[in-house]
């Protein structure tokens, strides 16, 4: 919840900015919504449900004013104006923001941070225990990861993958210096990108073998496409991630994590039909098998044969991946990290998160959804926002013009009767407008695809 300090000193300007009336007045401090979550509880419509903030909304939709959350409240904070439920919060933060002399604070976020000793210097009373969170933990994963900054591309390293868990994506039927040739040629014909015709037998074991369609056959020779001068190789390449999320998706017991490496038994696998495994994968990598001895590929079992075989640049090893929780400026509490977490780890804040690193799988999965690329990433796999709708409906609006303060477009304005409008050539479809919304008057849909 959001609290008031001893500093405050009743100026009002939290009251005049708060969104759905959940401040007032009381012996000249300014007193709020505890976010309990009682009046949810309590509605008897399901119209109070919590939001990605972690604070409440009332669906006007599904709500009659009955008055049940009014009565139920045990701060008497909520109260009904019309058909109108004021005084829950939604933790939108403006009152925090807002306040000229800072005596706004996030309890949560102040007992993570500061420990519970600085509420007594603060002059709070708040109830204890309140779970607290050291400063020291992260979530963290051991994997195979790509310097992007060293990797070259070739695709070396899915060739030598054993089990399909490294996929290169550049333009085929050019050479890429992988010099899978020179290891697979009987003859010691191949080196240095060089066939010396004296010793090449025609086997064509070279070409049968390249990963990427660059050799061909003239004049009884074997030739080599190689990149014109000047010109790089571009693309992308992607890995399993060693996140464990195909093993929990897993039913059948096929996969699973065994001191921190991922295991396949593809005798329990062919009583799966769902195969809910592939869909659980955040980078796309695990997908079906044509091979007879699994139905799966794409799972990493940290062989590390994929090191051995990056012998040039060492752009491939094993690394500690570790997350403080933190997120760059550039973050636009648009709520799609959140929407995207398989394990419910992230909260919103205004301009950043809150996650619980205890729950996070460091799956990348938000990241990779990031619209602003504002969370750490280590894998070249990329969503982006291709298409969305957004309808704002009037009549269950409680104008309180949130939503056109967060858009970071500035695609919310009101039209010359002063209803809130979406400008549709300026929306990127982000979401931030529909998860701050204390009214859920707003409808939004988006879609997503695969942009690396």
């Amino acid at each position: 919840m959001f609290l008031s300090t001893k500093k405050c000193e009743g100026i009002g300007e939290c009251i005049k900015e708060c969104p759905t009336g959940a401040i007032r007045l009381i012996e000249g401090k300014a007193f709020s919504c505890i976010t309990c979550g009682a009046c949810a509880e309590a509605c008897p419509n399901r119209a109070i449900f919590k939001n990605k903030y972690g604070g409440y909304v009332v669906d006007r939709a599904k709500c009659n004013a009955c008055g049940v959350c009014e009565l139920t409240c045990p701060v008497n904070s909520i109260k009904i104006e019309g058909d109108m439920v004021k005084g829950i919060c939604s933790r939108c933060g403006l009152c925090a923001d807002t306040c000229p002399i800072d005596a706004r604070v996030d309890a949560y976020e102040m007992i993570e941070d500061r420990q519970l000793k600085f509420l007594e210097a603060l002059n709070l009373t708040i109830q204890p225990p309140l779970k607290t969170k050291k400063s020291e933990e992260i979530a963290q994963r051991i994997n195979v990861i790509t310097d992007t900054d060293k990797c070259t591309l070739c695709g070396r390293c899915e060739y030598y993958c054993p089990t399909g868990a490294i996929t290169v994506d550049v333009e085929p039927g050019v050479c890429t210096d992988c010099r899978v040739c020179e290891d697979v040629c009987p003859a010691e014909a191949i080196s240095d990108g060089t066939i010396d015709p004296e010793k090449c037998t025609l086997c064509l074991k070279c070409m049968k073998e390249c990963p990427n369609d660059a050799m061909y056959v003239e004049d009884f020779k074997v030739n080599i496409r190689k990149l014109e001068e000047g010109k790089k190789i571009e693309g992308s390449i992607i890995s399993c991630l060693n996140c464990g999320l195909c093993s929990e998706a897993c039913e059948s017991g096929a996969l699973k994590i065994v001191e921190g490496k991922l295991r396949y038994d593809p005798s329990l696998c062919d009583d799966c039909d769902d195969m809910k495994c592939l869909d659980a994968c955040p980078v796309g990598i695990l997908r079906e098998s044509d091979e007879d001895e699994r139905r799966i590929k794409g799972y990493c079992v940290s062989c590390g044969r994929c090191v051995k075989a990056c012998d040039l640049n060492e752009s491939r090893s094993f690394q500690n991946v570790i997350w403080e929780g933190t997120v760059s400026e550039d973050c636009i509490s648009c709520g799609i990290c959140a929407e995207q977490c398989p394990r419910e780890a992230i909260t919103l804040k205004r301009g950043t998160i809150s996650v619980d690193l205890e729950k996070c799988a460091l799956c990348e999965k938000c990241a990779i959804h990031c619209p602003q690329n504002a969370i750490p990433v280590t894998t070249m796999r990329k969503k982006s926002i291709i298409d969305g709708f957004v309808f704002l409906e009037n009549k269950l609006c409680m104008n309180c013009k949130l939503c056109m303060k967060t858009c970071p477009e500035e695609a919310i304005y009101e039209d010359e009767k002063g209803r809130l409008t979406v400008d549709d050539s300026k929306c990127i479809y982000c979401g931030a407008c529909n998860n701050v919304c204390p009214a859920r008057a707003i409808l939004f849909e988006r879609e997503f695809e695969v942009s690396q």
